[in-house]
């Protein structure tokens, strides 16, 4: 895969818009910021499609893995963008670093820690920022911002 790609996620109170430039992008974060809910809402479209509630507009398949049958989920998986949320411990393993490399696909790995295995580009580390929230009653509007310029 090359280029960037434009994600949408939404459902009824969310919406996360964002672009993906390279193949490894780390979105970092407090506690409560909404980055663990947007993986939540790819894994629910993911498994139960549309009738989830949740949409999901990119011009290639988003899925998200995880646990320790990650190499067994990754391997059927080709030119899609991947998110791995930040409780799998695996992102900080040699074998994932190689597997990532020998990979067709993005991967988009929310973590709070270091990754000194795998080369991703201080440009493209992002952390969540949110605007127009009202009290769950209207549509929460969330996107990524670069961290380090």
């Amino acid at each position: 895969m090359k280029g960037k790609y434009s994600i949408l996620v939404q459902n009824n109170r969310l919406r996360y818009e964002f672009t993906i430039y390279r193949n490894i992008t780390i979105i970092r974060g407090d506690s409560a910021t909404g980055k663990t809910t947007l993986l939540d809402l790819l894994a629910a479209y993911y498994r139960d499609g549309e009738s989830s509630g949740v949409t999901v507009r990119c011009d290639v398949p988003c899925v998200v893995i995880g646990g320790q049958h990650w190499r067994e989920s990754l391997a059927p998986i080709h030119g899609s963008i991947v998110f791995i949320d930040e409780c799998n411990a695996f992102v900080k393993s040699e074998d994932f670093a190689v597997s990532i490399k020998e990979s067709d696909n993005y991967f988009a790995i929310v973590t709070r820690d270091d990754l000194p295995n795998l080369p991703y580009s201080v440009n493209e580390i992002y952390g969540i920022m949110e605007s127009n929230k009202y009290a769950g009653l209207k549509q929460v509007y969330n996107e990524l911002y670069q961290l380090y310029m």
